[in-house]
């Protein structure tokens, strides 16, 4: 055992919600420390994003009291596992009782929870890098407990489970997607024995609700090159459970432009890519699903090769089936629909030649979404010619200074025709129906391909010349 207290002091973050948590329970007599990610994040210098207590005693009770010392008015609580969570402003904080939990064949959820002491709390947790605590009394404070080596797994960038892979992956499946994201967060290696382990127990990721493996997965998106976690589960075969559109991809060539001849080794690609430019995770999403409908739309042309005609259009269809499927919100999915559809045109745009007419009709198709659009469109370029990459970020950026003019963009991401249906069906005598919408179009097509302006002046006089052709 070895005392690390001045890494606590150096750090800051957290320090005084610490000691006042370990001067409480030894006010109490209940043995106090900080456990799993905070320690863990403190050894590799990372920030804390958040505190997690564990007390050998009843944590609901202490959490109450340590938020009484916060001045915090409420606690949430969850009752069947001891453990409340604490919403402090600064820094969120979390407080369990020490305990051990066995599950059912058939849930993730445990059956039976017993409290325990210190070692046997540490023992029910995913990875021996979370399976560390720190005593917070004040007599000990700082000396760190680590019985499963998770300080030389850290060092070694290795994923280890306390207990048998086995075990824990068939307990709770949900620690399988974590070791994705671990691996991809901590650019850390799963070791032999574990990876084993999530192949034989992939099938049972089944028992898990879809809310919780989309945050998973989300999480996964979010880290500094998801490749690494994304790829970890195409091996072990966890994604074609939970998500068999790239599953599909994988091993599918396609002919070779300026992309990976592999449809999935492309798409991971752009994924990183997309993650190299924003932080945005619903953009890394899209770059993800960008190609969905490629091996259902995969034919072989004499000439040119592998085809994927309709890809942008059918991919946005699967994108709303999967979305179903995920859980995910309404906007998300119709946002991941939108850029799948539109991935292509500017694309295309670059390749033939800006002109008004094409790049208005994608700011208008678009809308405020446009410049991440053309963010997921830069990651799509992934070949290795130097050459192909300045031409094709030559020609995005001669599209992208045709949107620089802030004022157009703000009109096109509301763009609709300056004379509106009443005023239409006074001028032509006509009631509502699709005449009206017809017109409308009719009006914003003029102004699309530069015809008439944008103005209230120009669309009328445009209708009235166009009366007799337009009813």
């Amino acid at each position: 055992m070895s005392n690390i207290r001045h890494l606590i002091e150096d750090k800051q973050s957290g320090l005084k919600v610490l000691r006042l948590a370990g001067e409480l329970g030894a006010s109490q007599d209940i043995e106090v420390y900080v456990v799993g990610g905070y320690v863990r994040d403190l050894f590799l210098g990372r920030d804390i994003a958040e505190i997690d207590f564990m007390v050998v005693g009843d944590g609901i009770k202490f959490a109450r009291k340590l938020a009484d010392k916060l001045n915090v008015k409420t606690i949430v609580p969850f009752h069947r596992f001891s453990t409340a969570r604490i919403p402090c402003k600064k820094i969120p904080l979390e407080v369990a009782s020490a305990r051990t939990e066995s599950y059912s064949e058939n849930s993730r959820k445990p059956n039976e929870i017993k409290y325990t002491d210190l070692k046997g709390d540490l023992l029910r947790r995913d990875f021996t890098i979370n399976a560390m605590a720190v005593d917070l009394h004040p007599k000990q404070f700082g000396e760190l407990t680590d019985p499963f080596g998770g300080i030389a797994d850290l060092q070694a960038k290795r994923l280890v489970t306390p207990l048998d892979p086995e075990k824990t992956f068939s307990d709770d499946p949900l620690r399988m997607m974590r070791a994705a994201y671990f691996s991809a967060k901590l650019n850390m290696q799963v070791d032999l024995k574990t990876r084993d382990s999530m192949v034989f127990k992939s099938d049972r990721i089944g028992i898990v609700s879809w809310e919780r493996i989309t945050a998973e997965f989300l999480k996964i998106l979010s880290c500094h090159k998801p490749s690494i976690g994304l790829n970890l589960l195409q091996e072990t075969g966890l994604m074609k459970y939970v998500f068999p559109e790239i599953d599909a991809m994988y091993g599918l060539e396609q002919t070779s432009e300026w992309h990976h001849k592999d449809i999935f080794s492309h798409t991971l690609q752009v994924v990183d890519n997309a993650a190299r430019l924003t932080k945005k995770t619903r953009v890394r999403f899209a770059a993800l699903v960008h190609d969905i409908a490629k091996p259902n739309t995969r034919r072989i042309h004499d000439k040119k090769g592998y085809t994927f005609y309709g890809h942008d259009f059918i991919g946005s269809k699967i994108v709303r089936k999967i979305a179903r499927r995920m859980k995910l919100s309404n906007d998300l999915s119709a946002y991941l629909q939108k850029l799948t559809a539109l991935h292509l045109r500017p694309i295309s745009l670059a390749k033939e030649g800006v002109t008004d007419s094409a790049v208005r009709r994608l700011m208008v198709a678009a809308g405020e979404d446009i410049h991440e659009l053309m963010t997921l469109c830069r990651a799509d370029i992934t070949t290795k010619n130097p050459k192909l990459v300045k031409k094709y970020m030559r020609n995005f950026e001669r599209v992208e200074k045709r949107m620089e003019n802030v004022q157009e963009l703000d009109e096109m991401k509301s763009f609709q025709s300056p004379v509106r249906g009443d005023e239409i069906m006074k001028i032509f005598g006509i009631t509502p129906g699709v005449k009206v919408g017809a017109i409308k179009t009719a009006i914003e097509e003029a102004i699309l391909n530069g015809e008439i302006e944008n103005s209230y002046d120009d669309a009328k006089a445009f209708i009235l010349q166009n009366r007799d052709s337009l009813v």
